[in-house]
């Protein structure tokens, strides 16, 4: 049996509510919240092998857990509501979340995490599935599934996206797994580890009025496209490698096979030797060049812009585009908290004429996203507000002429610092939201250590024409 042949069976649906009732007052959503009221909520998960305790224990384990955990996050408990000025704030008024336990009993882990290609039957571990943000005002701002499989458990949280970006989902999953593991082990539970700040006191905060549309507003793209969908991983060394390329840094070096003197000498003159494909590699601790150095996640970007519009066939005069989401917290001068709830969150865009990014070097691809980085400091944030404040609009988000590429997500994002009491993750999916032609997310490798997921989804055709790029396909490692 395929797992395009299972389906996923609801076992059971509540409501949680927080342990504790809110002393938090309404939040307003701030320029970077607003546009994303016509987004997909966001739908993160992790894979786990299966606990051992009985199921039903875990279910009850999870959803005390939750309780506890929305004491410290109320926004999360509340719901959206518009003022008679047309502001809209986050009440906290402890409505409760959604939990939904679901089973899928004849499904395995390697069943979802074998495959080329990510199965299908993954969206179905996500409740509010195509449910739009702006419909956080009669729905619950967050709802949470566990999913039985054969040999394990997938545990998914669908989050409005006007109420959190990345860093605000991933804090909430780091102390939902946080807590349920204190749980576990009798300990006590009144302080946690990461606390959200809920200021609402920066330049992100605005007196301009989004106008919505009557009904709410849609999403920008076509939500039922052909697409595929696959993970691409990349190792620490092959990430090294690759920036060494990009960098200038690289040189071959043989040392008859003794990796002991290889270790000598690194130490010797802090510079850093791999063993890379039976070849032992010196990276230089600085670019040979004098420009700015490069870095890993830029060089990998790079790389994905250029196969991807050189499988696209386009034109060489057509203008492609590269869009990063970048965090503004420690942009801002004053800098926000680290752990500012909510969207604090911009979306850089680099262009560049297919027919550069496909005949010029990928340094020079990297350069331009480096470029587009570096000037992004608190003067272009708060350049970015103001022109939102003149026009107030949602994001448009999606691949409109067919020639750009979003990269969203991190891979600082701490997706594998979620032990809920019986180990870490062993992979981390991602529902059907916000996903188009193009949309790529950045997960960190299990492993760790530099090493990088990349979620692709594309056109088929453009997939296939990635998946056989000699320049993208040497520094894959699935």
């Amino acid at each position: 049996m395929t797992s395009s042949t299972l389906s996923v069976t609801l076992v059971s649906k509540s409501t949680i509510f927080p342990y504790q009732k809110s002393n938090l007052g309404d939040l307003k959503l701030s320029v970077s919240d607003l546009p994303m009221l016509s987004c997909h909520y966001i739908q993160k998960g992790c894979l786990y092998s299966r606990p051992p305790i009985p199921l039903d224990s875990l279910v009850s384990l999870l959803k005390q857990s939750l309780s506890k955990t929305l004491s410290f996050f109320p926004p999360l408990a509340g719901r959206l509501y518009t003022d008679p000025n047309n502001y809209i704030y986050i009440t906290c008024n402890d409505a409760g979340v959604e939990f939904y336990h679901a089973s899928c009993a004849s499904l395995f882990i390697r069943e979802v995490i074998g495959p080329l290609d990510v199965p299908q039957l993954v969206k179905r571990f996500f409740c509010f599935d195509k449910m739009v943000s702006y419909q956080g005002h009669c729905k619950p701002i967050m709802a949470v599934q566990v999913t039985e499989l054969g040999d394990g458990i997938f545990i998914g949280c669908s989050v409005n996206h006007a109420v959190t970006d990345g860093t605000s989902f991933w804090n909430f999953f780091n102390t939902f797994a946080e807590i349920c593991r204190k749980i576990s082990n009798n300990q006590g539970i009144e302080k946690i580890v990461r606390q959200p700040d809920f200021s609402r006191d920066s330049v992100l905060i605005s007196s301009a009025i989004l106008r919505v549309p009557e009904g709410g507003p849609k999403v920008t793209f076509n939500e039922n496209e052909p697409l595929r969908e696959r993970i691409f991983s990349f190792s620490r060394e092959a990430i090294l490698e690759l920036k060494a390329e990009v960098n200038n840094m690289k040189e071959e070096l043989l040392i008859n096979g003794n990796l002991n003197a290889v270790e000598i000498l690194g130490k010797q003159n802090n510079d850093k030797y791999f063993n890379v494909d039976g070849k032992i590699w010196l990276f230089k601790t600085a670019p040979v060049s004098n420009t700015a150095e490069i870095s890993s996640f830029q060089s990998l970007s790079a790389l994905l812009w250029r196969a991807v519009t050189r499988a696209r066939k386009l034109p060489s005069s057509k203008t492609t585009m590269f869009r990063m989401a970048v965090n503004c917290r420690h942009r801002l001068n004053q800098k926000l908290d680290p752990l500012y709830f909510g969207n604090a969150i911009q979306s850089i865009p680099t262009y560049a004429s297919a027919g550069d990014v496909t005949s010029r070097d990928l340094r020079w691809c990297a350069e331009q996203l480096n470029k587009s980085v570096r000037a992004h400091n608190d003067e272009t944030v708060r350049r970015f507000v103001e022109n939102w404040e003149k026009d107030p609009r949602c994001f448009p988000l999606g691949n409109f002429d067919g020639a750009s590429v979003t990269m969203g997500s991190s891979s600082r994002f701490p997706m594998y610092d979620n032990d809920f009491g019986w180990g870490r993750p062993l992979a981390v999916r991602s529902g059907g939201a916000n996903k188009f032609d193009g949309k790529i997310s950045a997960f960190p490798g299990r492993e760790g250590n530099g090493s990088v997921d990349l979620e692709v989804v594309l056109a088929p055709e453009t997939m296939a024409g990635i998946e056989s790029d000699l320049e993208f396909i040497q520094y894959v490692t699935n």
